[in-house]
């Protein structure tokens, strides 16, 4: 008992567990019903949490003792006499007859929890507290979690990709279904591409899910995210990295992005990622997959692992007023260049000489735009085409952050330029196409 503060003593006493159905009188006379969520560290000792019907979550004082009712106990039938979480941190094992899918998490906004004390957001520190989250993850699967970071998406390197894919590929090749991957959301079209690369011959669906709003808050879009990411898991042929998230403001459903094509266009609002230069891939609506574009299929045998990126990659932003002289402190010592160039693809005329320098000395630079939508072609306008003299390299309409990503894996596997050139104008996993939709 001890550690268990007076209201938890309370609760168990009356043989009210988390993912129960009960009824709570708060302390100002409401009466609030839903389903009892797991307390964790953060959470006040006179508060309990309690998921409403609509999927958001709300933190309330009970107004007494006798304040907390119970409506119905969970049904535990999925996994024996108690829905257990199966974690890679505990030898014990969930008698479930549901396929697993495994949840790897690096932390994010998702796999976090308010501090009530300060208001602070907080990471979730063990894998089964990241599961018992979301409870109605053990009607749809098995989840096998585990926490693999715990660090704001901002800090992830390319060795945290490579360590990130093994661990995601080892969870494949051990049977899972699918593989969810809670991340922060500002730097997770860097990491879906980082996997797309690195990934090969997948068994399921890798499927990245971040959340704009933590789990506590109402308003939350992290149910949503997860349950659909564990149905996709569940229910599709899908055998490619993707991006999970709202489709909308509302809790309508979630869009499916492909990886190497995803990019967060809002700062704040649930909606904020977008498929760009192509539509989604399909949607998870109402709990119902669907996929309505052309896509990779799951594959049998074993996933496949090429997961090295070389860290000397230089990326920067073309503007009004970058000298040669800034460009070339810039890219000093950088074994590639991604320069975002204005519309089509330009720099100012000053820069084609400093481009052409670097690629005699077998440096690619490689060239995408600064636009959302569209692509790149140098051979409208007279800079574009001395830029290509210059050796510069068009992406067409791959995105800045996927260039980056590619660039770094192609020069960890060739320092050749032609070599590099040829492996960066080749389509390998529908990073680029000749069609284009807005």
């Amino acid at each position: 008992m001890s550690g268990k503060s007076a209201l938890e003593r309370n609760l168990e006493s009356k043989g009210i567990e988390p993912g129960d159905s009960v009824e709570v009188v708060t302390s100002d006379g409401r009466v609030v019903q839903g389903v009892l969520m797991p307390h964790h560290e953060f959470s006040d000792e006179r508060i309990v949490t309690v998921k409403l019907k609509s999927g958001y979550n709300v933190g309330v004082e009970p107004r007494s003792e006798d304040a907390v009712r119970l409506i119905e106990k969970a049904d535990r039938k999925v996994a024996g006499k108690k829905a257990r979480i199966m974690s890679t941190e505990s030898s014990e094992t969930a008698a479930s007859p549901l396929p697993p899918v495994s949840i790897v998490s690096t932390g994010g906004t998702i796999a976090s929890y308010i501090d009530y004390r300060t208001g602070a957001v907080k990471p979730v520190i063990t894998a089964d507290e990241l599961a018992s989250s979301v409870p109605e993850l053990t009607s749809i699967c098995s989840p096998k979690t585990e926490v693999l970071y715990s660090v704001l998406s901002e800090n992830m390197r390319p060795e945290n990709w490579r360590n990130l894919a093994e661990r995601v590929a080892a969870h494949l090749n051990d049977g899972s279904r699918g593989c969810i991957v809670p991340h922060g959301t500002d730097t997770l079209g860097y990491t879906g591409a980082a996997l797309s690369f690195s990934l090969s011959n997948l068994t399921g669906p890798v499927v990245l899910v971040g959340s704009q709003r933590s789990s506590d808050r109402p308003s939350s879009d992290s149910t949503l995210n997860l349950l659909s990411a564990a149905k996709l898991c569940m229910d599709s042929d899908l055998g490619e990295v993707v991006v999970l998230m709202h489709a909308s403001t509302d809790d309508k459903g979630c869009a499916i992005h492909r990886g190497t094509r995803v990019r967060k266009c809002h700062s704040s609002r649930r909606d904020a990622f977008e498929s760009v230069n192509e539509l989604p891939i399909g949607t998870v609506e109402d709990g119902c997959v669907v996929l309505q574009r052309e896509h990779e299929k799951r594959s049998g045998g074993k996933v496949q692992v090429d997961a090295n990126f070389d860290d000397g990659v230089a990326m920067l932003n073309f503007y009004p007023g970058l000298t040669a002289w800034k460009f070339k402190k810039y890219t000093e010592g950088a074994s590639g260049v991604i320069i975002a160039g204005t519309g089509l693809g330009h720099v100012h005329q000053e820069l084609i000489q400093e481009i052409e320098r670097l690629t005699k000395g077998g440096i690619p630079v490689c060239i995408t735009t600064q636009c959302i939508w569209g692509a790149v072609n140098l051979n409208v306008y007279s800079t574009g085409r001395d830029m290509l003299k210059a050796g510069a390299i068009p992406l067409g309409d791959m995105l800045s952050e996927t260039a980056f990503v590619k660039l770094s894996w192609v020069l960890s596997h060739t320092d050749d330029l032609t070599k590099c050139r040829e492996m960066m104008l080749t389509d390998m996993r529908r990073e680029m196409g000749e069609r284009r939709s807005l």
